[in-house]
Protein backbone atom coordinates (compact mmCIF):
# COMPACT_ATOMS: atom_id res chain seq x y z
CA UNK A 1 0.00 0.00 0.00
CA UNK A 2 0.89 3.74 -1.19
CA UNK A 3 0.12 6.40 0.87
CA UNK A 4 1.57 9.56 -0.46
CA UNK A 5 -0.24 13.44 -1.21
CA UNK A 6 1.54 13.67 -4.18
CA UNK A 7 -0.51 12.16 -6.62
CA UNK A 8 2.09 12.47 -9.96
CA UNK A 9 4.37 10.85 -7.37
CA UNK A 10 2.05 8.27 -6.55
CA UNK A 11 1.55 7.35 -9.88
CA UNK A 12 5.03 6.99 -10.83
CA UNK A 13 5.60 4.64 -8.42
CA UNK A 14 2.30 2.22 -8.35
CA UNK A 15 3.61 2.03 -12.04
CA UNK A 16 6.73 1.40 -11.33
CA UNK A 17 5.76 -1.64 -8.25
CA UNK A 18 3.01 -2.60 -10.75
CA UNK A 19 5.62 -3.60 -13.48
CA UNK A 20 7.75 -5.73 -11.35
CA UNK A 21 7.51 -9.90 -11.19
CA UNK A 22 5.62 -10.83 -7.26
CA UNK A 23 4.41 -7.04 -6.52
CA UNK A 24 1.53 -4.98 -6.87
CA UNK A 25 -0.24 -2.21 -5.72
CA UNK A 26 -3.20 -2.99 -3.25
CA UNK A 27 -4.01 0.14 -1.99
CA UNK A 28 -3.16 3.48 -2.41
CA UNK A 29 -4.31 6.99 0.12
CA UNK A 30 -3.46 10.32 0.04
CA UNK A 31 -3.54 11.23 3.52
CA UNK A 32 -3.39 10.73 6.88
CA UNK A 33 -6.99 9.79 7.74
CA UNK A 34 -8.13 7.89 4.08
CA UNK A 35 -4.94 5.85 5.48
CA UNK A 36 -5.80 4.78 8.76
CA UNK A 37 -9.43 4.14 7.10
CA UNK A 38 -8.38 1.90 4.64
CA UNK A 39 -5.39 -0.35 6.24
CA UNK A 40 -7.54 -2.63 8.56
CA UNK A 41 -9.39 -4.05 5.28
CA UNK A 42 -6.36 -3.72 2.86
CA UNK A 43 -3.55 -5.05 5.79
CA UNK A 44 -0.76 -4.89 2.84
CA UNK A 45 2.38 -6.94 3.10
CA UNK A 46 4.64 -4.01 3.32
CA UNK A 47 3.67 -0.50 3.31
CA UNK A 48 5.16 2.85 1.51
CA UNK A 49 4.82 6.21 3.58
CA UNK A 50 5.64 9.39 2.64
CA UNK A 51 6.22 11.57 5.98
CA UNK A 52 4.96 14.95 5.17
CA UNK A 53 0.78 14.35 4.68
CA UNK A 54 -1.71 17.20 4.40
CA UNK A 55 -3.45 16.22 7.51
CA UNK A 56 -0.87 14.76 9.50
CA UNK A 57 2.84 12.91 9.06
CA UNK A 58 3.66 9.36 7.90
CA UNK A 59 4.76 8.59 11.52
CA UNK A 60 0.90 8.73 12.52
CA UNK A 61 -0.13 6.45 9.71
CA UNK A 62 2.66 3.73 10.90
CA UNK A 63 1.69 3.95 14.07
CA UNK A 64 -2.13 3.67 13.36
CA UNK A 65 -0.85 0.78 11.44
CA UNK A 66 1.09 -1.06 13.73
CA UNK A 67 -1.39 -0.63 16.25
CA UNK A 68 -4.02 -2.59 13.99
CA UNK A 69 -1.44 -5.52 13.00
CA UNK A 70 1.61 -5.31 15.18
CA UNK A 71 3.77 -7.51 12.51
CA UNK A 72 3.54 -4.75 10.11
CA UNK A 73 6.25 -3.93 7.81
CA UNK A 74 6.80 -0.24 6.64
CA UNK A 75 9.18 1.55 4.04
CA UNK A 76 9.30 5.26 4.60
CA UNK A 77 9.90 7.45 0.87
CA UNK A 78 10.37 10.62 1.42
CA UNK A 79 12.33 13.89 0.10
CA UNK A 80 14.16 14.76 3.69
CA UNK A 81 17.50 13.40 4.18
CA UNK A 82 17.66 14.33 7.80
CA UNK A 83 18.28 13.12 11.73
CA UNK A 84 14.68 13.93 12.78
CA UNK A 85 13.30 12.15 10.00
CA UNK A 86 15.21 8.75 10.76
CA UNK A 87 14.46 9.15 14.39
CA UNK A 88 11.00 9.66 13.78
CA UNK A 89 10.92 6.79 11.21
CA UNK A 90 12.47 4.43 13.37
CA UNK A 91 10.46 5.34 16.46
CA UNK A 92 7.25 4.35 14.19
CA UNK A 93 8.51 1.11 13.82
CA UNK A 94 9.72 1.51 9.83
CA UNK A 95 12.03 -0.89 8.67
CA UNK A 96 13.89 1.47 6.37
CA UNK A 97 13.97 4.84 4.52
CA UNK A 98 14.63 5.40 1.25
CA UNK A 99 14.60 9.06 -0.86
CA UNK A 100 12.11 9.76 -3.44
CA UNK A 101 15.56 10.72 -5.73
CA UNK A 102 16.16 6.99 -5.57
CA UNK A 103 16.11 5.13 -9.14
CA UNK A 104 13.29 3.27 -9.30
CA UNK A 105 14.86 -0.01 -9.30
CA UNK A 106 16.31 0.95 -5.64
CA UNK A 107 12.84 1.57 -4.44
CA UNK A 108 11.77 -1.86 -5.55
CA UNK A 109 15.03 -3.40 -4.10
CA UNK A 110 13.86 -1.68 -0.41
CA UNK A 111 10.18 -2.77 -0.47
CA UNK A 112 11.44 -6.55 -1.56
CA UNK A 113 14.15 -6.10 1.60
CA UNK A 114 11.45 -4.77 3.89
CA UNK A 115 8.91 -7.43 2.50
CA UNK A 116 11.89 -10.04 3.29
CA UNK A 117 12.18 -8.92 6.87
CA UNK A 118 15.91 -6.78 6.43
CA UNK A 119 16.18 -3.05 7.19
CA UNK A 120 17.27 -0.60 4.40
CA UNK A 121 18.46 2.38 6.47
CA UNK A 122 20.78 4.84 4.37
CA UNK A 123 24.34 3.62 4.87
CA UNK A 124 25.67 7.42 5.92
CA UNK A 125 22.94 6.86 8.72
CA UNK A 126 23.03 3.34 9.96
CA UNK A 127 24.84 4.53 13.17
CA UNK A 128 22.09 7.38 13.83
CA UNK A 129 19.71 5.08 16.25
CA UNK A 130 17.85 6.02 19.24
CA UNK A 131 20.86 6.48 22.02
CA UNK A 132 21.51 3.17 24.11
CA UNK A 133 23.88 2.86 27.02
CA UNK A 134 26.51 1.01 26.82
CA UNK A 135 25.49 -2.24 28.76
CA UNK A 136 22.60 -1.98 26.55
CA UNK A 137 24.17 -2.07 23.49
CA UNK A 138 26.09 -4.91 24.87
CA UNK A 139 22.74 -6.71 25.11
CA UNK A 140 22.00 -5.82 21.55
CA UNK A 141 24.90 -7.50 20.02
CA UNK A 142 25.05 -10.33 22.51
CA UNK A 143 21.22 -11.12 20.54
CA UNK A 144 22.44 -10.35 17.00
CA UNK A 145 25.48 -13.23 18.14
CA UNK A 146 22.07 -15.61 18.85
CA UNK A 147 21.96 -15.52 22.65
CA UNK A 148 19.19 -16.45 24.81
CA UNK A 149 18.37 -14.02 28.19
CA UNK A 150 20.02 -16.57 30.42
CA UNK A 151 23.13 -16.60 28.42
CA UNK A 152 23.54 -13.06 28.14
CA UNK A 153 22.69 -13.07 31.52
CA UNK A 154 25.97 -15.65 32.61
CA UNK A 155 27.83 -13.47 30.18
CA UNK A 156 27.43 -10.19 32.02
CA UNK A 157 26.59 -11.64 35.54
CA UNK A 158 23.65 -10.34 35.97
CA UNK A 159 20.10 -11.68 36.49
CA UNK A 160 17.76 -13.27 33.58
CA UNK A 161 15.37 -11.41 34.88
CA UNK A 162 17.08 -7.81 35.06
CA UNK A 163 18.06 -9.08 30.96
CA UNK A 164 14.27 -9.72 30.03
CA UNK A 165 13.17 -6.36 31.64
CA UNK A 166 16.02 -4.57 30.09
CA UNK A 167 15.45 -6.30 26.32
CA UNK A 168 11.94 -4.77 26.55
CA UNK A 169 13.24 -1.50 27.52
CA UNK A 170 15.48 -2.08 24.31
CA UNK A 171 13.04 -3.19 21.94
CA UNK A 172 10.40 0.08 23.16
CA UNK A 173 13.72 2.16 22.39
CA UNK A 174 13.59 1.38 19.00
CA UNK A 175 10.32 0.92 17.97
CA UNK A 176 10.69 -3.02 17.67
CA UNK A 177 8.44 -5.79 18.09
CA UNK A 178 10.54 -8.80 18.69
CA UNK A 179 14.10 -9.63 19.43
CA UNK A 180 14.34 -10.80 15.74
CA UNK A 181 14.33 -7.49 14.53
CA UNK A 182 17.52 -6.12 16.88
CA UNK A 183 19.10 -9.26 15.53
CA UNK A 184 18.33 -8.07 12.31
CA UNK A 185 19.82 -4.63 12.66
CA UNK A 186 22.60 -5.73 14.24
CA UNK A 187 23.40 -8.05 11.00
CA UNK A 188 22.70 -4.78 8.96
CA UNK A 189 25.44 -2.81 10.88
CA UNK A 190 27.67 -4.96 10.69
CA UNK A 191 27.48 -5.53 7.04
CA UNK A 192 27.86 -1.90 6.49
CA UNK A 193 30.91 -1.56 8.93
CA UNK A 194 28.72 -0.31 11.53
CA UNK A 195 31.02 0.28 14.92
CA UNK A 196 29.42 1.51 18.14
CA UNK A 197 31.13 4.68 19.68
CA UNK A 198 31.67 4.38 22.74
CA UNK A 199 31.55 8.29 23.41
Amino acid sequence: MLVDDHEVVRRGIVTVIDAQDGLSVVGEASSVAEATRRLPAIRPDVLVVDLQLPDGTGVDVMRSARSTCPEQRMLVLTSFDDDAALRESRSAGAAGLMLKSARSQEIVAAIRAVHEGRDVWPADHVADGPDLSESDQRIVDLIGDGHSNREIADELGIAEKTVKNRVTVILQTLGMQRRTQVAAMVAARRRVGWKQDPS
